[in-house]
Parts: C-alpha cells; sequence; structure tokens
C-alpha cells in the first residue's frame, strides 16, 4: 500500500469482493480495460466478449457494495469496438452497471478531437463496406441511491460558475494523453477526471478508482481537496503512479 496525505493506493485486484469491507465511497471515476488486447503488464485484454463483461460485472458490482448510499459513479468507456466483431460497448456496460444495482443519470460525450487511427477505411470511396472512425468516448454517469447529495462534510465546493455553465453542457472537448509521456498504454487526462470532480464530488469527499493506472485520478482529487483510494492490478503501473503522485500532486492543476 502506498499513502499519501490521506489518500491510498493499493496494489490489488478489484474483482476481489473481500477488499474492501466497509462502504467508504461518495464517487467512483474510473477508465477500466476495453478489451481491445492492449499490452497490459500481467491483465489479459482479449477476452470473450462474455469473459469479459463477467468481468466488468465483478468489479462494478463490488464498487456498488464499497460505495455509500448516495455516491456516484463515473464510467469512461468508448462508444462502440470492432475488435473480434462489431459492438455497442457503452450500452453493453450500461445494462451490466444496471444490473449490478446502479442507476442511471446521465451521459456526457467526450470528443477527444482526433483520429487516432485509420487502417480500417472499409470499402474505400465506395458504399460498399465502409467503417466510420469516431474521434469520441463516452463518460457514463450512475448512482447508487439518491441523485441529489448533502454537503455532510461542510467544506462546501469550489466548482466556478464558468464551469459550470460550460460542463453542464454534455459535449466536452478536450484531447487525449500522451501515453509516451505518461508511460502507461492507455492513460486519460486529467482534465478528465478534473471536471468530473468538480462536477459531481464536495471537497472533503472520497474519490475511488479501481483501476488506478498512472494515477491520474488520484492527483486530480489531491489537487482538488478530496481524498482518493486507488487499486492497481500491476506491479509495474502501482509503481509507475506513486512515482508521478510524488511529482505531480504538489501542484495545481
Amino acid at each position: 500500500m502506498f499513502e499519501y496525505m490521506g489518500s491510498h493506493l493499493y496494489l490489488g485486484d478489484s474483482t476481489d469482493k473481500g477488499l474492501f469491507v466497509e462502504p467508504f465511497i461518495d464517487i467512483t471515476i474510473t477508465s477500466p480495460p476495453y478489451n481491445l488486447n492492449i499490452s497490459y503488464e500481467n491483465y489479459d485484454d482479449d477476452r470473450s466478449y462474455k469473459d469479459y463483461l463477467d468481468f466488468c460485472a465483478a468489479w462494478m458490482k463490488n464498487v456498488f457494495e464499497w460505495s455509500k448510499p448516495n455516491a456516484r459513479f463515473c464510467l469512461n468507456v468508448p462508444l462502440d469496438t470492432h475488435l473480434g466483431g462489431s459492438r455497442f460497448l457503452c450500452g453493453a456496460l450500461t445494462q451490466v452497471a444496471l444490473d449490478t444495482g446502479w442507476k442511471y443519470k446521465i451521459s456526457i460525450t467526450w470528443n477527444k478531437n482526433t483520429v487516432t487511427s485509420r487502417t480500417a477505411w472499409g470499402s474505400w470511396m465506395s458504399p460498399s463496406a465502409p467503417m466510420i472512425i469516431s474521434p469520441v468516448e463516452m463518460i457514463l454517469v450512475f448512482y447508487k441511491q439518491n441523485w441529489k447529495r448533502e454537503d455532510v462534510n461542510n467544506m462546501g465546493t469550489d466548482l466556478h460558475k464558468d464551469e459550470f455553465i460550460a460542463w453542464t453542457n454534455g459535449l466536452w472537448v478536450f484531447g487525449p494523453e500522451s501515453a509516451k509521456r505518461v508511460g502507461h498504454p492507455v492513460p486519460f487526462p486529467i482534465e478528465l477526471p478534473h471536471r468530473l470532480i468538480k462536477m459531481f464530488s464536495w471537497k472533503g469527499d472520497t474519490v475511488f478508482d479501481p483501476f488506478t493506472g498512472s494515477g491520474t485520478t488520484f492527483i486530480a482529487a489531491h489537487n482538488l481537496s478530496r481524498k482518493f483510494v486507488g487499486v492497481e492490478l500491476s506491479q509495474k503501473y502501482f509503481d509507475l503512479a506513486v512515482q508521478r503522485i510524488s511529482k505531480e500532486a504538489h501542484s495545481l492543476f
């Protein structure tokens, strides 16, 4: 375990239901593996579709059990995937979340403003079998029991008027993070957890990420006066997160 100013990062498996006992989460912000055969250190990202959905059901159920009654759950996923057949992954994972007890509230479209691949045009310049490449991902927002949450910590909000006006528009436009810069195959930019934390949590809340990766959500939570608890399966990425936190968690966003 790594501890930093009241926040904690655990080396472990988020599908292990015995990892935590008492509910402690105010908001979960995460982006799980997408089953796209990404070369993670010690995780199989090339499962059968059923096995992948079962895996997601296991960790989502755990997050549900570890969450306080009025907790929120922000899930960053692709709109669809095409590896091994076209899948409406966003819809499938929404149903998995509902089946594990979560209630659906809203969706935010994250326009990454870039197309990262042009390797699958389908039928070039022909309506025979064209492929569409979408530069967007989705952020699905769920809650456990009640959507409205009170400021039980009496610490207030750090959400500014201009941010509230801009971010309540459900189309968010900002670029992705550089995998090379961070040292993780699929990091998300700090702008993503930064916005979600300010929009959907109070200062003093506890933020959770069951796939901490390179530590981005940890850093965003710390810099916004929230506590953080995270889990990371890989020793390599755990060490990377600790290194990044030590360097970047001192700075303001």
